[in-house]
């Protein structure tokens, strides 16, 4: 074949070297080309991590046994050869900023694995990279420098998990620096200060958040970063798997120090009284933290985040009850952000199912409805300072979900049906030993979120002792002074402050797990058949559809119920089915329908993970579910 000339880039010749110039001819190798490459460069050095970049298109030249014909590469192509891994800021959940070594040829997805690898986070499918919010800097932050941590030195390793050396990594036991560095990533920070900080209360700022995720399909190259550019690493898919304080420190760290900001920052939704146990649970954490330096100081090794919870909260043994309970409750169907009238009726528990009616007397004949609990989902939605009780159930349904709310009148009732519903949710009836023993560990929480009007025993004497600006977000700061708001987080600290490090950040997970708002991400999208804009709320296991106007959550679908979903790449819609003959579509307003495809598709994928799998991940399932027609 012909000969023709090829100029490549070569970046370890600096950045005014002018191009070097290759005879070559259309069949030959992509790893010919580097060969020649090499040889005329006459620069001695490992050339193993560099490959061929092909501006143009945009994409790396990977398959070296491909010939530049395969690949459609002529005389016109502008080809850059460097290495595949430069350094990159990487700003963590915690604020602080690293500089490290990582991939930028392979999908983001695979990164992500390589990152959490050098930092010992395990279960790297729950994390993403994001571009960052870009903040206006004050005149007077001019001259301050940010402390950025280099790992640029770190070799890099294919193991699914580094060696360890005194509970960390052995990299990190190599110098004393490296050894602060670990405990930068595995200890909680101190409470942050909340200055210059973007907010991100409002639901348009909300809905722009997710548009930031890189795809995790496409290399970074790809997606417009470049060698030291600085981007986030944030936990993505709150579907958390598999937690253990023993061999999760920092993974656990970072989670905490994400839920903290989230609070904060205003990102998700509290109640008054749960932000001052928030205060205090970080009041704490901060305290025992400085004490107990290591988060592997836990009492036991705890299987996954759901078990780790009840081990906190239901102690498996207890009194049987009775197979059937009846007491009065009021039940209503809310609107979102509004809880709009209620009616009075008789409850009767059966096996697994509510049934109501109008009035005790009644409660013999026919129900008006029977409501069966299995599968359901229970969340919490208590003050106890203002007396509200409510259980918000979400119950499944043909064509979705049905939100329903029982208000309790008291806290023994609310333990009473708390417990009911958790258990009948799991497919239990009142007669399973766990039910008494299930209310009583309802009622030692809600005891955790009592304040006393005593004095404040061991807790601190003076305001200056406590930093209400670093505790609490904002909002009560417009509402509050600090002197009101002080021993408010004191007396609620006094409730939490007998708890080790590890339990009082698991019990910060907990009630964060719990809030109404918790894992949802909002896009907004335009359903078919519909003239107006709707948002589409994705959470760990369902889909809401919220009214953009009102906020009122419209219907609900849970993933389980889905058989089968495609997107239409052209007009950019998703079709999902569901059981049930349900069917829905809708367009993307705001995102690109790539991103809601693949929360989607990640959330489907974190379901499939079991305990005999857990040490190895289905790549090749995962960019199945979230790459649609660019899976690899």
């Amino acid at each position: 074949m012909a000969a023709w000339d090829l100029s490549v880039t070569v970046e370890d010749l600096g950045p005014d070297a002018p191009p070097v110039t290759l005879s070559v001819a259309s069949d030959l190798h992509v790893g010919g080309v580097i060969l020649k490459l090499v040889e005329k460069t006459q620069i001695q050095r490992d050339w193993s991590d560099h490959a061929l970049w092909w501006e143009q298109k945009q994409c790396w030249l990977l398959r070296t046994a491909w010939t530049l014909e395969k690949y459609g590469i002529h005389a016109d192509a502008r080809l850059l050869f460097m290495p595949q891994h430069k350094p990159l800021k990487l700003g963590l959940p915690n604020g602080k900023t690293l500089r490290l070594l990582v991939c930028f040829s392979n999908p983001v997805f695979q990164t992500v694995m390589g990152i959490c690898r050098q930092l010992n986070i395990r279960h790297p499918e729950e994390l993403s990279l994001l571009r960052p919010v870009e903040e206006k800097k004050k005149k007077k932050d001019k001259d301050s420098t940010e402390e950025i941590y280099d790992l640029t030195e770190v070799p890099l390793s294919s193991a699914s998990r580094p060696s360890l050396y005194n509970g960390m990594p052995a990299h990190f036991a190599d110098s004393p620096q490296m050894e602060a560095i670990y405990k930068m990533l595995s200890v909680t920070q101190p409470p942050p200060a909340l200055r210059y900080i973007l907010f991100v209360s409002e639901l348009d700022c909300k809905i722009s958040f997710p548009l930031r995720w890189l795809d995790s399909s496409r290399c970074l190259m790809q997606q417009g970063i470049q060698d030291s550019d600085r981007v986030w690493l944030r936990f993505k898919y709150f579907s958390l798997y598999d937690i253990e304080p023993k061999y999760d420190a920092v993974r656990l760290s970072q989670l905490y120090e994400q839920a903290r900001w989230a609070i904060l920052l205003e990102d998700i939704d509290c109640t008054e009284e749960e932000m001052m146990l928030f205060g205090a649970l970080q009041y704490h954490i901060s305290k025992v933290s400085q004490s107990e330096p290591q988060m592997l100081s836990s009492s036991a090794a705890m299987d996954d985040l759901e078990s780790a919870l009840q081990s906190l909260e239901v102690k498996l043994d207890g009194e049987s009850s009775s197979a059937s309970e009846m007491l009065p409750c009021d039940c209503f169907r809310p609107k979102r952000l509004t809880l709009k009238g209620y009616k009075q009726y008789w409850f009767k528990f059966q096996d697994t199912s509510i049934c109501y009616f109008k009035s005790k007397e009644e409660s013999i004949g026919e129900p008006i409805q029977q409501i069966n609990l299995k599968g359901c989902e229970v969340a919490p939605d208590v003050n106890v300072a203002a007396q509200k009780f409510l259980i918000r159930l979400l119950i499944p349904a043909s064509e979705g979900m049905n939100e329903v709310y029982l208000r309790c009148e008291n806290e023994q009732q609310y333990a009473q049906w708390m417990a009911a519903c958790r258990l009948g949710s799991k497919g239990k009836s009142l007669a399973d030993s766990s039910y008494q023993s299930e209310i009583e560990s309802i009622g030692s929480f809600l005891a955790m979120q009592k304040t006393s009007s005593g004095s404040h025993g061991n807790s601190p004497a003076s305001d200056e002792s406590i930093n209400t600006h670093s505790l609490v977000s904002p909002r009560y700061h417009k509402k509050y002074k600090p002197k009101q708001l002080t021993p408010r987080i004191l007396d609620a600290y006094q409730n939490v402050a007998q708890l080790s490090l590890t339990d009082a950040v698991m019990r910060f997970l907990q009630i964060w797990q719990a809030l109404p708002d918790f894992g949802l991400s909002y896009f907004v999208v335009r359903f078919k058949g519909s003239r107006k804009d709707e948002v589409l709320g994705i959470a760990p296991n369902r889909l809401i559809r919220i009214d953009l106007g009102v906020g009122d959550v419209v219907k609900t679908w849970r993933y389980n119920n889905m058989k089968q979903w495609n997107v239409n790449w052209d007009i950019r819609q998703m079709a999902i089915e569901f059981e049930g003959n349900v069917n829905i579509a809708f367009s993307c307003v705001t995102a690109d329908c790539k991103i809601v495809h693949e929360f989607i598709g990640g959330y489907i994928f974190m379901s499939t993970r079991s305990r005999e799998k857990s040490d190895t991940l289905n790549q090749e399932l995962f960019h199945k579910l979230t790459g649609g027609h660019e899976a690899l």
